[in-house]
């Protein structure tokens, strides 16, 4: 039980594949400039890597050592495609919003990485955690980088008004704006991080003392 736990928190936590691994950071930054598109892309994600890690985890033993990887990527290609077709017919502003971002999950390198790591040695269930945890915890770092933009940058909140426009600060909604965001969401990972680890250390050596 508690090994399924820390499959699924380690991706919202511990290895959150934006604050942790840093890893498909181009997308992540480029369409963050309103909540709509960060939980839109968010769910994308999630939606591919799962189907795929199931996928790949069930039929892993089936697949060649020698050709994984393009298999790989036909997997993600096909799960890519039903969820530009579906935003297409369903959700046509976002579909347009996100670009070309989208079809970009084929070749993202969380869901790469993930697909080869973990679902293809792993079993159905501890991959279908492992997509949901990594899923989640890319989803709510999109969302809080693209709450705080959109809010700074525009005033906006799901293009609702909060801060009036001449309160605004343009920056935020532009790429530098971004880099700026994320960073101090990784400053402050780290820094809370470190904290827990400190705390942690000082409790162990309280109790070795006290065992003395």
């Amino acid at each position: 039980m508690n090994k399924n736990i820390g499959i699924f928190t380690n991706g919202i936590i511990k290895e959150n594949p934006l604050l942790v691994l840093s890893i498909g950071l181009c997308s992540s930054l480029a369409v963050t400039t309103s909540v709509f598109n960060g939980i839109g892309m968010g769910f994308s994600m999630l939606f591919v890597l799962l189907m795929s890690e199931i996928i790949i985890s069930l039929f892993h033993k089936l697949i060649p050592d020698a050709i994984r990887l393009p298999i790989f990527i036909i997997i993600i290609a096909a799960f890519t495609t039903i969820v530009q077709l579906v935003l297409a017919a369903y959700i046509p502003a976002l579909s347009e919003a996100l670009g070309v971002f989208l079809p970009l999950i084929v070749v993202n390198c969380i869901i790469m990485g993930r697909v080869e790591s973990f679902a293809s040695k792993n079993t159905v269930p501890a991959s279908i955690l492992d997509a949901l945890g990594m899923g989640i915890g890319y989803t709510w770092v999109l969302t809080a980088i693209s709450l705080i933009r959109e809010l700074l940058g525009n005033g906006t909140l799901l293009n609702t008004r909060i801060i009036p426009e001449e309160y605004t600060v343009g920056l935020f909604s532009k790429a530098p704006g971004g880099f700026i965001v994320f960073g101090l969401m990784i400053a402050l990972t780290a820094g809370i991080s470190t904290a827990v680890k400190n705390k942690k250390k000082n409790a162990a050596k309280a109790a070795q003392d006290g065992a003395k």
